[in-house]
């Protein structure tokens, strides 16, 4: 394969986990990211969550989804974007 070209490359299937903040379930989300051990998160009275990620300090507003990847990390994640990525376990588009 030549790299000096663009190719086509597709997402490997994963299975990743996740949980929709809807800004009533704040302490759930907190306590999920933080039970791991791996990355930290803490609520901002500004209205946002703020995410330790592997690329640094991500906010989540409500409506995100808050995702735990592959490798352990968490990072927030736009609802339109997670629509257009993610599918429930065990359905088919």
């Amino acid at each position: 394969m030549s790299y000096h070209q663009p190719a086509a490359f597709r997402k490997r299937p994963v299975e990743i986990e996740a949980m929709r903040w809807t800004g009533d379930n704040t302490t759930p989300v907190i306590d999920w990211i933080v039970t791991t051990g791996v990355r930290s998160a803490r609520w901002h009275d500004e209205g946002f969550i703020a995410i330790e990620t592997l690329e640094g300090t991500m906010r989540a507003t409500a409506g995100d989804w808050i995702i735990r990847g592959v490798q352990g990390e968490f990072y927030p994640c736009k609802p339109d974007i997670f629509a257009a990525t993610y599918e429930p376990v065990g359905t088919s588009r």
